[in-house]
């Protein structure tokens, strides 16, 4: 393969420069020449590609975010806008797309493989929703970040017998509510899979009021179906919760830490893994990590689809807080 091309689409999330990095190192390894696109689909559309080499991809992969950058790109929506993206890419003959992203980036990667240019993803989101991988790049510096403002939280609570209601980054997939939840020693979990009247809410933070805890934390996912804002609305008129109750949106914190070593290590074998693949032709799917070994699957099972949570988790989550 002559020429390739990556990019990073969506959310940014701690993890993607470790991928860009080892994508360009593994394909100047095996031959071929690499081009980072800068802005994501929109970068694709107007021709915003800039060569790689192993000097521009040393020193990132202690960085968040992502120095190629992202940018929304409704018009890549569009086949018109597709045929745009390849017009370009030919230009340079570039012979194959690496996406790292998450399920609308696949999304686009998919449709982009479809009309014939080679297009292979590397599992990247926060959100840990995408079908394909266990965790996804960025989980686990966003799921510390969390859990460390968690923990700070607890004690400025202890000192004013108060409770945090915490709501954390995931859109429609409680993930990282629930991971954050259960490391993170909360009274009650909000997920948006399984829903929790607000009554419930108030009678755990109550019982733990009464079994003598000098803080409580609730933690809930934005996406949950009923939000901070409107649970602390519903707190505020119940008169026997015992805790004095706040609020606090953590909202992109959890994005832009400095990459844990899991997910620099996680970026690492997922990029190098799927160039490897794409330089052999292999393509029309996302690279995840499953079972500690890296997987591939196709498009067709990862395109419309969301990963939900562990039920058990939930039910754990609940019986800890006890």
């Amino acid at each position: 393969m002559k020429a390739i091309a990556v990019l990073t689409s969506g959310g940014d999330a701690p993890g993607m420069n470790a991928a860009i990095r080892a994508i360009t190192r593994v394909a100047i390894d095996r031959g071929t020449q690499v081009f980072g696109v800068k802005r994501g689909y929109q970068g694709l559309m107007t021709g915003d590609f800039i060569p790689l080499g192993l000097r521009e991809v040393g020193g990132v992969m202690q960085y968040g975010g992502t120095f190629l950058g992202s940018a929304r790109a409704p018009e890549f929506k569009t086949p018109e806008g597709r045929k745009t993206a390849i017009k370009y890419l030919e230009a340079f003959d570039i012979n194959g797309v690496v996406v790292i992203g998450g399920n609308g980036s696949q999304t686009g990667a998919s449709a982009l493989n479809d009309m014939g240019m080679p297009t292979i993803g590397v599992a990247s989101t926060i959100d840990n929703d995408l079908i394909g991988s266990e965790i996804t790049i960025g989980v686990d510096t966003a799921l510390n970040i969390a859990l460390e403002a968690v923990d700070r939280l607890k004690v400025t609570a202890s000192s004013h017998r108060r409770a945090f209601l915490v709501e954390v980054m995931g859109r429609d997939c409680g993930y990282l509510a629930l991971m954050t939840g259960i490391s993170g020693g909360a009274e009650a979990v909000i997920i948006p899979e399984i829903p929790t009247p607000p009554q419930e809410v108030v009678e755990e933070l109550s019982a733990s009021y009464k079994r003598g805890k000098t803080n409580g934390i609730v933690i809930v996912a934005e996406g949950a179906k009923h939000g901070v804002n409107e649970l602390l609305a519903y707190c505020a008129e119940q008169p026997d919760i015992g805790f004095e109750i706040r609020a606090v949106t953590l909202g992109h914190v959890q994005r832009g830490g400095t990459p844990t070593a899991y997910d620099r290590l996680l970026g690492t074998r997922l990029g190098a893994n799927a160039v490897e693949r794409l330089i052999e032709g292999e393509h029309g799917g996302v690279v995840g990590m499953i079972k500690g070994e890296e997987t591939f699957t196709p498009y067709s099972e990862v395109v419309g689809r969301t990963k939900g949570v562990d039920p058990k988790l939930f039910a754990l989550a609940d019986v800890l807080a006890k």
